[in-house]
């Protein structure tokens, strides 16, 4: 299992339910945190169900930035 740390630019109070949900929509994800405040969401992964392209195409998808 591989946790991973990335920032997400636009991302506010409003959108954690909704950036959960993309992230959780992604195959092979054991755990998922958001922090609006800090702009930072937080990946635990399966790496043989799921790459980490995977999650940063999730979220391109649906309009957010991702900014490493």
């Amino acid at each position: 299992m591989i946790t991973r740390t990335f920032s997400i630019a636009g991302f506010h109070k409003d959108d954690e339910a909704r950036v959960e949900e993309i992230l959780y929509d992604v195959w092979g994800v054991r755990n998922v945190a958001v922090n609006s405040h800090l702009g930072l969401a937080t990946v635990s992964f399966d790496e043989k169900a799921a790459s980490w392209e995977d999650f940063t195409q999730a979220v391109a998808d649906s309009g957010f930035e991702v900014n490493g």
